[in-house]
């Protein structure tokens, strides 16, 4: 007695590969892609109306700044405001302070890249006793707040007469202060194959040897990084110049943006919020020429060997 058996049919291979039986219809794979980009564009906009509202209120004259106007854009149009800013405040013209907040950044990012650097390698690349006691005191700065030392620091450049200067302010880069650029490059370094100092040794080549021609090359996102945020911080920063400036003419932007607020007369806010927008654009293309490297510096575990 023979049985027949139902003939069952079988996908082709190609057809097989390609089945899917949860796939969903292209309809709600656009309907869910619309619905992402809506949202994403929601959430940028929001995040980037600040900067919007910052850049349409400096062509706005200052009756429309503020109070009960909420409109973004203006009807009355005007570069005004940026003529006030570019003529200065206080006697001061606008490119001194730009000079200024020029030569705190430039030098915050030698004097930093310079010695967190050669610190860095100290720490990575050289073992001398109490190593690990000095790297954890000074990863343990990290958790002291500047507002501590804001005294004791005030009375000691004052002791020296100092204040009114910049060495206060560009002094702790050159000495390797910023414990945070210190630690990423050190990071950074012990990521990097011990083969090559060895091999340099071999050759007869010494730390400094060493340190400028194997491991500076190596550490460009970290150094290109560190630049970027040090020269960002400096930029725009308002508490130090405030402490230990006094003189108009050594201020850089963040203080002389306040000199046209005056709580006692009137106050020139589209002015001021013209020199911000003249401000922001430095900043913003330093950031768009080297963004890329932020993520390196960060991200890059250097060779593995």
């Amino acid at each position: 007695m023979t049985s027949t058996a139902t003939p069952t049919r079988s996908l082709p291979d190609a057809e097989l590969a390609h089945y899917n039986p949860k796939s969903e219809s292209p309809t709600a794979k656009r309907v869910k892609s619309g619905v992402f980009h809506i949202v994403a564009l929601a959430l940028t906009a929001v995040v980037l109306y600040p900067g919007l509202w910052m850049i349409a209120s400096s062509f706005k004259p200052n009756s429309e700044i503020g109070g009960t106007n909420t409109s973004l854009w203006s009807n009355n149009f005007s570069f005004d405001n940026f003529v006030t800013a570019m003529d200065g405040i206080g006697g001061v013209s606008t490119l001194q302070f730009f000079t200024n907040s020029l030569v705190l950044a430039v030098g915050a990012v030698v004097g930093t890249v310079l010695s967190a650097s050669v610190s860095a390698y100290a720490f990575a690349r050289i073992k001398f006793p109490g190593r690990s006691i000095f790297f954890g005191m000074m990863i343990a700065t990290l958790l002291l707040p500047f507002h501590v030392v804001i005294i004791p620091q005030y009375i000691v450049f004052q002791q020296l007469g100092l204040i009114d200067t910049y060495v206060p302010l560009l002094i702790g880069k050159f000495l390797a202060a910023d414990a945070f650029f210190v630690f990423l490059m050190v990071q950074f370094m012990r990521n990097l194959p011990g083969e090559l100092d060895e091999a340099a040794r071999i050759d007869g080549a010494g730390h400094v040897r060493i340190f400028t021609s194997i491991m500076l090359p190596l550490m460009k996102p970290a150094l290109i990084s560190t630049s970027i945020f040090s020269f960002i911080w400096s930029w725009n920063d308002f508490l130090g110049p405030l402490l230990y400036l006094n003189t108009p003419d050594k201020y850089p932007l963040p203080l002389a943006l306040r000199l046209f607020v005056d709580q006692t007369q009137s106050s020139d806010y589209g002015a001021m919020i013209a020199m911000s927008v003249l401000a922001l654009l430095p900043v913003l293309i330093f950031f768009l020429v080297f963004q890329r490297y932020i993520v390196e510096g960060v991200s890059t575990q250097g060779l593995k060997g």
